[in-house]
């Protein structure tokens, strides 16, 4: 069954566009079109969408408002189109705190050189977003009519040994390194909020973001956090409390100059052949050279695999990885490559993670 798609935007022509891509894939159904933030709200009452891609910039409702009002009658998964520019990033970023779950470039170009390219990335962010969108609802629909009724109990019932709790790794802890894409700028709102002011280690942070975005959301993180966060710039020192956000359009490496002294981070123009500019796996590789068995990876909600290879050197120096649950993920991608390679030791719910962190550092 195909994934049901409501297109928002004022304009009528960037509206046909979107829908001739994506009604193009057998994967997707466009079950609607919606000129104003308005429209949207009362089409997505009509139609029950699995997932709606939504402008900021409209007539009579902006964009934002829209998904506040959506996300308070009926809770759907919202992708943003944005301008990835400085001026867009607030906006984009208000969004996402309103309740969408990601942003899309409105210039298809930026989601890669190649169109044929984007228009994949762009059907496969709609279809993995409204898949679980529509899996979401149909949970929510059938818990809403009370459970089913309970199986006969069998005469003699084998009792389940209690979950085992995964130990604490035995090493300091010297740092946290974070990676995550789709669904990271709220998912790491809510580890970090949970690190109290003087947490002991410094940490390090990979979201896939533009360069125009990287910025303005360190801030919005900073102004939320008891630790300090900021994008990190060359020659930054790793200090006990602060985190580093990686700058959007280049690579952030860990470096040392011997085992236990002073670190810094590296910061240095992105090939431009990679796929992740920042790349998860290229901060956490550097992590393992320079921290060996005393770093925790932690590898969030995101598309794709970036981070399993980083998070496996870091996993061969001894440190500890965990990943995210398919349940609270916005995309079960990064997370899931982890698990499968068997290199994580423990799988946590969003809401564990920040107080796992803190238990595991202290």
């Amino acid at each position: 069954m195909p994934v049901r798609t409501l297109v928002v935007d004022d304009s009528r022509f960037f509206r046909r566009r979107i829908v001739e891509i994506l009604d193009a894939d057998p994967r997707i159904q466009v079950v609607g079109e919606a000129g104003n933030g308005q429209e949207a709200v009362d089409r997505t009452a009509e139609l029950k969408p699995d997932v709606i891609t939504m402008d900021i910039e409209m007539p009579v409702m902006d964009g934002i408002t829209a998904v506040r009002r959506i996300m308070e009658k009926n809770p759907t998964p919202v992708l943003m189109f944005s301008s990835l520019t400085t001026e867009g990033a607030k906006p984009t970023l208000e969004a996402l705190e309103a309740g969408a779950l990601d942003f899309l470039p409105k210039r298809l170009d930026d989601l890669s050189g190649n169109r044929e390219e984007a228009v994949r990335q762009l059907r496969s962010r709609v279809f993995t977003v409204g898949a679980k969108g529509r899996t979401a609802r149909r949970e929510g629909e059938a818990a809403s009519k009370g459970p089913p009724p309970a199986p006969a109990r069998p005469a003699s019932p084998v009792p389940k040994p209690p979950p085992a709790r995964p130990a604490p790794s035995s090493g300091r802890v010297e740092l946290v390194a974070i990676g995550t894409s789709t669904g990271g700028p709220v998912a790491l709102q809510r580890v970090l909020t949970a690190l109290p002011a003087d947490f002991p280690a410094p940490l390090v942070v990979v979201q896939h973001m533009p360069g125009s975005f990287t910025p303005a959301f360190a801030q919005r993180l900073d102004n939320s956090c008891r630790i300090r966060v900021r994008q990190a710039a060359d020659g930054d020192a790793l200090e006990p409390g602060l985190a580093l956000l990686a700058p959007g359009g280049q690579q952030m490496l860990v470096e040392r100059r011997r085992p236990g002294g002073p670190a810094r981070v590296r910061i240095e123009e992105a090939d431009p052949t990679m796929t992740y500019k920042p790349s998860v796996d290229i901060t956490f590789g550097s992590a393992a050279r320079a921290f060996g068995a005393g770093v925790l990876g932690v590898i969030l909600t995101g598309m794709g695999a970036d981070g399993r290879e980083g998070a496996r050197m870091l996993k061969e120096a001894g440190s500890t990885i965990w990943s995210q649950d398919e349940a609270s993920s916005v995309v079960y991608g990064m997370p899931a490559a982890v698990v499968e390679a068997g290199i994580t030791s423990r799988v946590l719910s969003l809401d564990e993670v920040g107080p796992a962190i803190v238990e595991e550092v202290r």
